[in-house]
């Protein structure tokens, strides 16, 4: 019995074998690290893709429905679908019908918009576009705002010039945080449908 007291050979192992050890569950965890850092884009840029793929779909969806025309104050509200986004920090904005910035400096405001019918454009701060595109008939995006009954109806163009009946400038864009709930209506106007932000 004082022997097995006495040994002392295989204390001296014990700190080594720490030692080892730990060194061993560091260069797991900076492994996984590492991984998480290359995956973490990767995964970021699906979230944000399916979003948006979500949100074309549900615009495509009120397409063939009931266009309310603003002019007639006693008309049922239009075909409408509300868009949900929860886009990271790093994404510039989210664009309806429009490119409105096509030099990518990030100032959505030093040049006319391009229109791009049926496409939903998005942009990271780092200037990368993606583009998802709206099948089917052309979809006209055009800016909403409650006039002074309440009634919501079409703005004025971009440059303030025009009416909404002129196709040229039109578009939405939601610029970052892109977050929140987005309502879009269908509505009519000198026979065109627009698809009309309600925000």
């Amino acid at each position: 019995m004082k022997k097995i007291i006495s040994d002392t050979v295989a204390a001296d192992t014990i700190p080594l074998k720490l030692v080892v050890y730990l060194g061993l569950l560091a260069a797991v965890l900076l492994l996984l690290a590492q991984a998480w850092n290359t995956a973490s884009p990767v995964l970021q840029e699906a979230e944000v893709k399916k979003q948006v793929e979500t949100a074309s779909l549900s615009l495509l969806s009120i397409q063939g429905g009931y266009a309310r025309d603003p002019a007639d104050r006693y008309s049922p509200e239009g075909s409408m679908c509300t868009l949900s986004f929860s886009l990271p920090a790093s994404i510039r904005y989210v664009s309806f019908g429009a490119d409105p910035d096509q030099e990518c400096n990030g100032n959505l405001t030093d040049s006319g918009w391009i229109p791009e019918n049926n496409t939903l454009i998005y942009q990271y701060k780092n200037g990368v576009k993606k583009r998802v595109l709206i099948g089917g008939t052309p979809v006209h995006f055009i800016r909403g705002f409650r006039n002074s009954d309440g009634i919501w109806v079409p703005a004025e163009s971009q440059d303030e010039n025009q009416t909404a009946s002129g196709l040229g400038s039109t578009g939405v864009v939601i610029e970052s945080p892109v977050s929140g709930e987005f309502l879009f209506e269908m509505v009519t106007l000198d026979g065109t449908r627009y698809t009309m932000a309600r925000f």
